[in-house]
């Protein structure tokens, strides 16, 4: 491809595949690789193994990106990140949407239990006797029961200490029970349960110590779970959803014979945040590239804008990595780019060193840590076709849904 130091992409990866159908926009840009995208959607339904799969909307935050992946046999519905998302989405087609979590926005409550068409598209979560109280507030009829799931507490609990994320105040099946219970008799139809086991899906497996407490924590849940599962249909009646997983712990969740579906996300974009998983691998498909417009030294490129830190306990873990930059003349290439540690990513400019090749004009490319958070920075993702043509498809930050 060139003489120029650093190893030259071939033209076959999803990365050299963006850089030359996208090199003659404007950067900053957010673009992502279809063939990667479907490839790696392919992959999450494998690993499924014939569980259906419900898609984490915050993971993605691109509705034509959520509506290709939706067309897949074997994926369900959406798990919507907030209220006025999900109105929003089934008010667009989506017909089968379960939140991820409770709100207690009233006028986006009130529009989904009071309209028939919305409340049976979507599912409210929920936890707590307030939260349902709450959605009695805003309902107009006694007639009209909505669709709740519960949230049970999944995270691994070894005496004094919590390993996991703080949800859900329910945690045992009697518990549970209690709750599936009380709802009822408050006029609501529970037709679900949620586990999201966060330290076995959102944990890398970095050392034997975190593999054996996800292999500890996995048979705990498994357990718990269907007592669960028994004491709420035991108090209630059949349930319908029966959720769990998230794109690091699919294979476990699928296997159990309790759960009816998984939810993903995250691995359609393959972020860095699940670059050291041993349990599946997954093509990056979601690349953003910054143009370098300074060389402070010779070794140091410039580039303009950047700073797109990802949510979550402040690390070097969250803070978007350099792969490569890009040059028409020489392709793409990989030399060791780094940020900087006193500067990092940047509001208004990110230096990187290691750039003694990188010119002015040139562009770095970077993965972000986490998947739909990036598309908070972009009107718009760039969705290079398999065959080199590139459509510009709006972020819900291009369509004013804003996140939260």
């Amino acid at each position: 491809m060139s003489s120029i130091a650093g190893v030259a992409i071939t033209d076959s990866t999803p990365l050299s595949r963006i850089a030359a159908a996208t090199e003659g926009l404007e950067s900053p840009l957010a673009a992502v690789d279809s063939t990667a995208l479907d490839a790696n959607a392919s992959a999450l339904l494998a690993r499924a193994n014939g569980v259906p799969i419900r898609i984490a909307s915050k993971s993605v935050r691109c509705r034509a990106v959520l509506d290709r992946v939706l067309a897949s046999e074997g994926v369900r519905g959406v798990m919507a990140y907030s209220l006025p998302e999900a109105v929003w989405l089934a008010r667009n087609g989506v017909d089968d949407i379960v939140m991820g979590y409770p709100s207690v926005d009233r006028t986006a409550l009130a529009e989904v239990v009071n309209d028939r068409v919305l409340s049976g598209r979507v599912t409210l979560m929920v936890d707590d006797l307030a939260q349902l109280e709450i959605v009695r507030e805003v309902t107009d009829s006694e007639l009209l029961k909505p669709r709740i799931c519960i949230d049970v507490d999944a995270s691994l609990r070894i005496g004094p200490l919590h390993i996991g994320v703080r949800r859900s105040p329910l945690r045992e099946p009697e518990q549970v029970a209690a709750f599936a219970r009380a709802a009822r008799s408050r006029g609501f139809r529970v037709v679900g349960l949620m586990f999201y086991e966060a330290q076995i899906a959102g944990v890398p497996d970095s050392n034997v110590a975190v593999e054996l407490m996800k292999s500890f924590s996995a048979r705990e849940i498994s357990t718990r779970r269907a007592a669960v599962v028994e004491a709420v249909t035991a108090a209630i009646g059949p349930i319908e959803i029966v959720n769990s997983g998230g794109t690091g712990s699919i294979d476990f969740s699928a296997a159990d014979p309790a759960v009816t579906e998984v939810t993903a996300g995250s691995g359609l974009f393959a972020p860095t945040l699940f670059d050291r998983y041993r349990a599946f691998s997954a093509e990056p498909s979601l690349f953003f590239a910054l143009p370098a417009v300074r060389k402070p030294t010779p070794q140091i490129a410039t580039l303009f804008g950047g700073g797109y830190i990802a949510s979550g306990p402040a690390s070097a873990s969250r803070s978007p990595r350099p792969v490569a930059w890009s040059r028409k003349v020489a392709g793409v290439v990989t030399s060791g780019l780094k940020l900087l540690r006193n500067e990092g990513a940047g509001e208004v400019q990110t230096p990187v060193s290691g750039a003694e090749e990188v010119q002015i004009g040139d562009r770095v490319w970077f993965r972000h840590a986490k998947a739909g958070e990036l598309c908070e920075r972009f009107d718009a993702l760039q969705l290079v076709h398999a065959d080199g043509s590139v459509e510009a498809v709006p972020t819900y930050r291009g369509e004013g849904m804003a996140f939260g």
